[in-house]
């Protein structure tokens, strides 16, 4: 049985932090700071998609 790696979250918020410029919430509370999370997380998703997308166009169009 071979052993699966857990995925780093670390890296999404080091990207988020410096690529994306986000540093701090400005609200306060588990219960304000969910959705703008969440938005994150699906920006983050999205660009990450499209980049996928965009590399596998090029490979198709060479």
């Amino acid at each position: 049985m071979a052993v699966r790696r857990m995925t780093e979250p670390e890296c999404v918020f080091g990207q988020l932090k410096n690529n994306r410029g986000f540093r701090r919430f400005l609200l306060r509370g588990i219960e304000k700071v969910t959705p703008p999370v969440g938005w994150l997380s699906l920006a983050h998703n999205v660009l990450k998609q499209a980049a996928v997308d965009q590399k596998s166009r090029a490979a198709i169009l060479q």
